[in-house]
């Protein structure tokens, strides 16, 4: 009898054992050169949302705490309607964000480990079939990420920049143009004999280049730490012609109609400059509170005014700005988010209205869309009512 008690009691003690190791977790595994489909993000509108009554929010990506730097709408999938959303964020991961009936999937390219900021897209390597997009590093890493026919992201590192901040990323030509801190531009280009690029410091800045803006005619807009906003062409020892000085650092520049720029100021300034036959015109649209970072000029309103662009930053609120037909300008908050906002880019994503849609990121660790209802502006069109 105490045999088979004993007996009983060890079986028993054995099969706790074999429960607990199969309800601990298990270690993730290391990550794989392609990056794995996530589930769908939740994006139905939810109440944390703070969106004016006009306008609708939805949230493509959520990562918590960690900060989203920089997001860009690019058509990166060609097999997939409609253009991607590209997030980079603090931990040195590129997420591509792929939309489909207004819920987002979560492919996640690079694990630098690193804070992502520069981000370029073109087809600047003869190796690869189609568009690539590149992304930068705090590292001084410079990636190339390539969409697969099989629905997978293909990630390489096609550079080191000896360890500086890459801030900025332009694909110009066959060249990729990265500006680093303290203060460089480099140029990389496709090696005919080897995976990484051909990479070297072309020339030094003054500062660091926050953001920069091909312009229709090649040359480059560059909004500067420093304080400046440059035009230059792309070419090695180009000259740059100020546009616009200021005393506190320039945060992001955008381009509108007929060659007009838009630059956003640390302490608060929106600046519009103007090409006219006796040099730059520039005047101050919009004061408000320090800490500007996005900026995106698009249509956004019916009937249109004469401009209209939209602003983030440090307040967290995204307002748009508008220009009337006799000239005077208006804001008006249509978003707050739950921190500090730092990247605004515009882009289709709804067909629904006539209108742009906004897409933004920051401290607060999501990329959230702004759109205007369904049935906005589409006059004429049966709209459903629930």
């Amino acid at each position: 009898m105490k045999i088979q008690t004993t007996l009983l009691v060890l079986l028993t003690l054995a099969a706790c054992r074999a429960h607990r190791r199969e309800a601990a977790p298990r270690k993730s595994a290391a990550p794989a050169p392609q990056a794995a489909l996530a589930a769908p993000a939740n994006t139905a509108p939810s109440p944390e949302l703070d969106v004016a009554d006009d306008w609708t929010a939805l949230t493509a990506l959520d990562v918590g705490t960690t900060g989203v730097w920089t997001v860009e709408v690019i058509d990166l999938l060609p097999q997939c309607g409609g253009p991607e959303a590209i997030a980079l964020d603090d931990l040195g991961r590129c997420h591509v964000l792929i939309q489909y009936a207004t819920r987002w999937t979560d492919f996640v390219a690079c694990n630098d480990g690193t804070w992502l900021g520069g981000i370029a897209h073109g087809d600047l390597d003869p190796r690869v079939t189609g568009v690539e997009l590149y992304v930068g590093a705090k590292s001084g890493h410079v990636y190339q990420v390539v969409p697969t026919p099989e629905g997978t992201m293909d990630q390489r590192l096609i550079a080191d920049l000896r360890g500086q901040e890459v801030h900025t990323l332009l694909a110009v030509g066959d060249e990729l143009l990265a500006f680093t801190t303290p203060g460089s531009l480099w140029r990389l280009k496709a090696s005919a004999s080897n995976v990484r690029f051909d990479a070297r410091e072309s020339e030094a800045t003054l500062g660091r280049v926050r953001d920069a803006e091909l312009l229709p005619d090649g040359r480059m807009a560059l909004a500067t730490r420093a304080g400046e906003l440059l035009l230059r062409g792309p070419e090695e020892g180009a000259r740059a012609e100020v546009v616009l000085r200021v005393a506190s650092g320039l945060g992001r520049v955008a381009r509108g109609a007929n060659g007009v720029l838009y630059a956003t100021t640390d302490d608060g300034v929106v600046w519009r400059c103007e090409p006219t036959s006796a040099g730059w015109q520039n005047e101050r649209i919009y004061v408000g509170p320090p800490g500007l970072r996005g900026i995106a000029v698009g249509h956004f309103s019916e009937p249109a005014p004469r401009e209209e662009l939209a602003v983030f930053g440090y307040s967290a609120r995204v307002e748009l700005l508008a220009r009337a037909d006799d000239g005077a300008w208006s804001a008006r908050t249509v978003f707050s988010d739950r921190d500090k906002g730092h990247w605004l880019a515009a882009g289709e994503f709804d067909e629904r209205n006539s209108t742009d849609e906004l897409l933004g990121s920051g401290y607060g660790g999501r990329v959230f869309v702004l759109a205007r209802p369904a049935g906005y502006g589409r006059s004429g069109a049966a709209v459903s009512r629930p």
